[in-house]
């Protein structure tokens, strides 16, 4: 009975169609609904493309994109290293895009539907193998320019996997995914061989030699003043991996090959039939060394000879060989995520005033987790706040682990002072009392570490929401341990053994509205409870934990100035809330268009309850200011010449009043 290559090749049928199962797996849900505490997976944790624009990116800026990890950088490296020594692993044993190409080949012919026939080395092969170079291009310059992976914006895997949600330009998404179901079901590989700008870089690391060369000349010339633009050796290297690709496609550089007994083959063209890359194995002698091979085994499994096998050299190969590389593969795989999980490149590593100090004298210190710090441009605005403090010289940030690596002059200043400079006091709500039956509050005070986040005393607050207690706010006080003020009904009580089990809970658990659970790892410490409390009226600490809004128009308000006024008041307790809080500057926008409107405020009224105000004179009047609140499409301006008609951002329900100004 006649084997068929595929049984005959199972190791790598395992691991394609295991990765991506282990993909669906994760991406669809199904880990979470099985192990509810794990996160979700983020598509692209284990894409090499990504890692290596990122590398790039580095390499140009200094800093990583956003979202980038250490892990995919390695895992980048790995691939970049797996071409360079053994073949194209990735391509013909994990990529995901190159399993659908497979498949689609194999469906075409079950179908008994003829393909378009592409011949290598024809003149439309070579002409059409320049398009993923420029795509390979486009996508790195505009990755390294604006620190943002731009891969995101049309990788087919990715927008297949976030489901067409995730960072993706959608018609860009589209015509991907159409290109390579379209493409690949009427030609064998096309994605892979004519679009796929992975499939550049590995093609062009197979002639790793002339790329180093050329590298090199570019460092040389920088180094005697001849300094060339990093998109200009990009161009070079890009432009040279194709010629090489379609002028030299038989790279001899690598130790692992398709090796070929040329005395036992019998020229029968089976091992071309099988090929994915159309390669053109029955004319090869010795080895097979064209750039597209991925080292698949597809010809040596169809090989009713054993003519063919994998092996460094003709002498060397059968045998065990043929699992080398699925082994080297899983080998490669797994150091990669080992070792990316271990190591973390900075997302950002910025020097200032250098020139001016002794660099010998500097010291460090780390902070960590500081969670506002997630991006290249978060990470930025810290930059930037820690360049406006004395003494401060370097910062590197770690957006994975929200650790800072912060760089001073300890005679200007200290690790207590920096953090007392970038140190956010913050207030937050936990519930909100009654005025009509809680007449005042109890203040009790607790000093904890591990929390220089804002975010920190949020989620804290969070914690406490869920409790059994009757807690009202907390506060934030800078403080080496950080301060803490919580308020709680007077009735209750609570020691410092229970603030140690709310303030040390391993995680945050959130219920969503779709009934999930979201889960987020907190590791706060609980320092001690600071003896004594005190006691605040009601009013005071609902004017103390109030953030008001104020918009006035300077022009209206010298144009009304001695004229009557009038304060439209809308009150409501929702109004303290973010979603109506954050829309507020629209509103003010919208209505500053009507004649007659001086300024919009939100602030506490005389019932202390939140109250939307809104000061107007003649000719504007109440009802045309409900009438403008209340529309459907409010009116925009963001430029002069930007103004956009939008959904209302704020609804309301009950019409306000009228109050005279005094």
């Amino acid at each position: 009975m006649k084997i068929s290559p595929t049984r005959k090749n199972w190791v790598r049928y395992l691991l394609q169609w295991g990765a991506l199962a282990a993909i669906i797996f994760f991406v669809s849900g199904l880990a979470q609904l099985l192990f509810p505490k794990m996160e979700p997976a983020d598509p692209e944790t284990l894409c090499p493309m990504g890692g290596l624009e990122a590398l790039a990116t580095y390499g140009v800026r200094g800093s990583l994109p956003c979202s980038m990890s250490s892990l995919q950088i390695i895992l980048g490296i790995a691939l970049a290293a797996a071409v360079v020594l053994f073949s194209k692993l990735f391509c013909g044993y994990l990529c995901p895009v190159g399993t659908v190409q497979d498949l689609l080949l194999k469906l075409r012919g079950g179908l008994h539907i003829k393909q378009v026939p592409i011949r290598n080395g024809s003149v439309l092969d070579k002409v059409l193998r320049i398009l993923k170079y420029v795509l390979l291009f486009w996508l790195f310059y505009a990755t390294a320019t604006a620190s943002e992976l731009w891969c995101k914006n049309l990788d087919p895997y990715y927008a297949v996997a976030t489901g067409f949600k995730g960072e993706i330009t959608l018609w860009m998404a589209i015509a991907t995914v159409t290109l390579v179901v379209l493409g690949g079901f009427l030609v064998d590989m096309f994605w892979c061989k004519y679009l796929c700008p992975l499939g550049a870089i590995s093609n062009s690391l197979k002639f790793w030699l002339w790329l180093g060369a050329i590298t090199a000349v570019w460092y040389v010339l920088g180094l005697v003043g001849l300094n060339v633009p990093w998109w200009v050796l990009l161009g070079v290297l890009c432009l040279a991996g194709y010629l090489l690709e379609i002028l030299n496609g038989n790279p001899k550089l690598q130790i692992l090959h398709i090796v070929k007994n040329d005395a036992t083959c019998n020229g029968c063209g089976l091992c071309n039939r099988e090929c994915p890359q159309g390669i053109n194995i029955a004319d090869s002698h010795g080895r097979v060394t064209c750039v597209d091979c991925t080292l698949c085994g597809q010809c040596v499994g169809a090989c009713a000879k054993h003519a063919l096998a994998v092996g460094v050299s003709p002498r060397v190969k059968g045998g065990a060989w043929k699992y080398v590389p699925a082994l080297l593969t899983l080998l490669l795989l797994g150091v990669g995520v080992w070792y990316g999980s271990k190591v973390e490149l900075p997302t950002i590593s910025e020097e200032w005033n250098m020139e001016q100090v002794d660099a010998s004298t500097l010291k460090s210190f780390d902070i960590e987790p500081l969670r506002s710090v997630k991006c290249f441009g978060s990470s930025m605005a810290f930059k930037g706040k820690l360049e406006q403090i004395p003494g401060t010289h370097a910062v590197k940030t770690y957006v994975g682990k929200h650790r800072v690596h912060i760089t001073y002059d300890p005679a200007v200043t200290s690790p207590e002072a920096i953090q007392e400079a970038i140190f956010v006091p913050t207030k937050f709500k936990v519930s909100a009392p009654n005025p009509a039956t809680v007449r005042e509050l109890k203040k009790v005070t607790i000093h904890t570490e591990a929390m220089p986040d804002k975010m920190d005393l949020n989620n804290f607050g969070l914690q406490l929401r869920f409790s059994d207690k009757k807690i009202y706010g907390v506060e934030s006080e800078f403080g080496c341990p950080l301060i803490v003020h919580v308020y709680m009904d007077p009735a209750e009580e609570a020691d410092a053994k229970w603030f140690k089990q709310m303030v040390e809970k391993k995680e945050l658990e959130m219920p969503m509205a779709n009934g999930e659970v979201k889960r987020t790892p907190l590791g706060f410490k609980f320092v001690d409870l600071v003896p004594g409390e005190e006691y605040i009226p009601i009013a005071d600490y609902l004017h103390h934990m109030f953030s008001p809004f104020k918009a006035e128009y300077k022009k209206r308000v010298e144009q009304y100035h001695g004229k009557k006024q009038f304060l439209y008041e809308v009150a409501d307790a929702n109004f303290e809330k973010p979603v109506v809080t954050r829309n507020l500057p629209f509103l003010s926008n919208h209505l500053s268009k009507e004649e007659g409107v001086i300024g919009v405020y939100l602030n506490l009224n005389q019932d202390l309850v939140p109250a939307i105000q809104v000061r107007f004179a003649a000719p504007c009047t109440a009802d045309r200011i409900w009438q403008l609140m209340t529309m459907e499409k409010w009116t925009i301006t963001y430029k002069e010449d930007d103004v956009r008609e939008e959904n209302a951002k704020i609804s309301f329900k009950t019409p306000g009043v009228v109050k005279p100004i005094q």
